[in-house]
């Protein structure tokens, strides 16, 4: 993660302490972002994009430090389904991750790396640092939130939370709160960065980074965000530039090459704390907790505001049946709510991927 503490990143630091839900406060918090296309004079056009666990404020053009597009460039500019020509599109990086928003990276009061003396955050932390950074930039209401997977989160905690900043929210792949077999998952992700001797207690700032820890955790994780028709259709039992078993335990097949890729190449652009962290307040996110357990008194706030849920068939992570709950708790407080489950392969990633049906909901709904 070197290479990304040396960039000038765009970003504000809020003029005031941000409280948090653990009941901590944090102190000149940075929220950094990018912004695309005009903001129209009335300012009306803005619209909100939340990224997803892995991702960050570079959603198109050219990333920073990987050098490759952004990661949802094929959704995002001039023409596309989120119009730049039409939309002034703002993505910030939210806080605890580690492309120029505070984090555990970050200094601290002390001068030193926060590392894991950073408080626990929550999806809601998020969101509340991001309307923040609206208020600097002046912008009051949104046209729309836009998110998938951990973004989605984000955008229906902006609607449960924040109902007057926005007329529109548009959640993809996502859910209300994270299951059990969610919060296993993370768990391993977790376990594997801190059993890395590098790890050192998260204090390995300066020093060797736990990149084997985190590369594993990255391996776990993209497992889960594919699925096993598109395993089976781009890997299979394939053999990776060989034509017998090597009978060890090299990467004898294409899917195992793939994952270690994946893992290592993931430790060149994301901090391991970061992940901690973030992956504990997706863990942490329950909308029906924070409404006094009744997902419907959740979006209660939001009846004024339209609503478009997308899942995909093959997404076992977070799965139709999740989002159904979402519309069944909007329905049950009349919040206009339109619902669509899309045919894709790709699993989890499908909302990162070509699926031109996605593209027409996102064009439509913005309108």
């Amino acid at each position: 993660m070197a290479t990304a503490q040396t960039i000038d990143f765009r970003r504000v630091t809020l003029p005031d302490p941000l409280p948090l839900d653990s009941g901590r406060e944090l102190m000149g918090v940075q929220v950094a972002y990018e912004t695309y296309g005009e903001l129209a004079a009335d300012r009306s056009n803005a619209v909100l994009i939340f990224h997803a666990l892995t991702g960050d404020q570079f959603v198109a053009g050219r990333h920073p430090v990987t050098g490759k597009p952004g990661w949802w460039e094929r959704m995002v500019g001039p023409g596309k389904p989120i119009d730049t020509s039409r939309f002034h599109v703002i993505c910030a990086n939210v806080i605890g991750s580690c492309m120029g928003s505070t984090g555990p990276a970050s200094l601290g009061p002390d001068g030193q790396p926060y590392a894991m003396g950073f408080p626990v955050i929550t999806i809601r932390d998020m969101v509340r640092a991001q309307m923040r950074l609206l208020d600097v930039l002046g912008i009051g209401t949104l046209h729309a939130v836009v998110g998938g997977s951990m973004g989605g989160m984000q955008a229906l905690s902006c609607a449960a939370n924040f109902p007057e900043r926005t007329g529109r929210v548009l959640a993809i792949a996502t859910t209300a709160r994270h299951s059990a077999q969610n919060i296993a998952f993370h768990e391993v992700g977790r376990q594997a960065v801190m059993a890395d001797p590098d790890w050192q207690g998260g204090d390995y700032y300066g020093g060797k980074s736990p990149d084997k820890g985190l590369a594993v955790a990255r391996m776990a994780a993209h497992i889960t965000y594919l699925s096993e028709q598109g395993l089976t259709e781009k890997f299979g039992r394939q053999l990776q530039e060989r034509d017998a078993k090597s009978f060890g335990f090299d990467a004898d097949f294409q899917i195992e090459s793939y994952l270690r890729y994946q893992g290592l190449a993931f430790t060149d652009r994301f901090d391991a704390n970061s992940y901690l962290y973030i992956t504990r307040a997706m863990d942490y996110f329950d909308l029906a907790d924070e409404a006094g357990d009744k997902l419907a008194d959740a979006f209660a706030p939001a009846r004024e505001t339209r609503f478009c849920l997308v899942s995909f068939d093959t997404d076992w992570l977070y799965t139709t049946a999740d989002m159904r709950e979402v519309v069944h708790a909007l329905n049950a407080v009349a919040a206009p709510v339109s619902f669509v489950e899309l045919s894709a392969p790709f699993g989890h990633d499908s909302f990162l991927l070509d699926v031109p049906a996605l593209d027409r909901v996102v064009a439509g709904f913005l309108g």
